[in-house]
This record gives structure tokens, sequence and C-alpha cells, in this order.
């Protein structure tokens, strides 16, 4: 069964502004998975460029997992942004000039920023530093999202905070074992119609 290939920059014949967005990324510390897309009507390079602050001494990293859907604008504030705040200054001395390298370091972390897989992040999303979102989560546009995001919760705002929960505890449970986004590319599109529809019947019976 013919599938789409995920090392296609554009995966929609004749579009520009949608691409497959791990074949852009250029950063060592971003991760993207197969099938993740980004949508720019302008420049989908503006995707690298709203990671912001994604410094390497910080050392971290914007991991994003497989068939994400990242609309426009969205963008990422990792480490390199943050600011201690229990000092006298909030200035990062010793970043900003060699003569300041013995200063005490007062950029702090707060770890990898980690999307999980199948997510929806809408237009104009905000993601704050070291934030985790779980699978099958979707948030809304325009939110600021400050804090973890649950998997397969629909969050919005500013800050973001739960709308609702896509399924009941107990699918959401069995869809994070199923993690049909793990399954070779052939047998998910062998079962597409499972997937889209929500044929939890068929599902179940292909949990192997």
């Amino acid at each position: 069964m013919i599938h789409p290939d995920p090392n296609t920059l554009y995966p929609i014949e004749g579009v520009t502004r949608t691409c497959y967005l791990k074949n852009i990324i250029t950063s060592p510390q971003i991760i993207v998975g197969d099938y993740t897309y980004y949508d720019d009507p302008i420049d989908i390079y503006n995707f690298e460029r709203n990671v912001l602050y994604l410094f390497e001494f910080m050392g971290d990293k914007l991991i994003i997992g497989k068939f994400c859907q990242i609309a426009t604008g969205v963008r990422f504030i990792m480490n390199g942004g943050n600011h201690a705040m229990d000092g006298v200054s909030a200035y990062p001395f010793k970043v900003m000039g060699k003569s300041w390298a013995t200063a005490p370091t007062n950029v702090t972390s707060k770890g990898d920023t980690v999307i999980g897989n199948d997510v929806w992040i809408g237009n104009g999303v905000t993601l704050m530093q070291g934030i985790a979102v779980g699978d099958g989560a979707i948030i809304g546009t325009n939110s600021l999202v400050t804090k973890n995001v649950e998997p397969y919760t629909i969050v919005g705002g500013n800050p973001a905070k739960p709308i609702r929960k896509r399924f009941d505890d107990e699918t959401i449970a069995f869809l994070l074992q199923l993690a049909w986004w793990n399954w070779p590319i052939e047998k998910i599109t062998e079962h597409l119609d499972a997937i889209i529809n929500a044929d939890f019947k068929t599902l179940k019976s292909l949990n192997y």
C-alpha cells in the first residue's frame, strides 16, 4: 500500500506553505518526528526562527513527536530566555560579556520542552520553557501555555487552562497503550479508517 514519504519537504502537491517539519530543521537541539507538519503562508522557515532563546550553552532541547500539526506563528520560549529573580538584578551578567565570565550564573533551566505525538497546536500559540504536552492534546489558537498539558486534553486561553478531555479516562489509557503512531507506516495506512473514525472495536482488535 502506498504511503507518503516522511522525507518529502512538501507533502501536499503544489502547496509550499506546509512542510514536513523535520526536513527544514538545522539545529541539533530541535528533534522532530516523522509526519509532523508545520504550516506558514509566508515562510516555512519561520518555524525555527520562532524557537526563541535556544542557546547551545543551556543544553536544552525542543522535542516534538510524530504526526503533530503545528499552525502558523507557534512560538517556543526556551531556557535561554529565563532570568533568575532572587537577586537584586535579573540581568544575565555572566553570558553578556567575557569580562563578566566569572560572575555567578543566574540563567536557570526548566529542562527540555517535549511535545508528544499527534498533538495539534493552533495558530499563534506560545509555549513556555520546560513544558510537556501529552499525546493527542489540542492547544487552542493564541493560547499561552505555562503548565504541562495532559494527554488527549483540549486547553485554551491566557494562561491556557483545560477545557475538556477528548475521551474518557479508560479510552485515553487505551489510546496511550495503543500508541498507533509507533506502528509501521504500512499498518497505519491500512487502518486509517479506524483511526480517523474512532472505530475502537477495530482498533482493539489491532492492538498487537
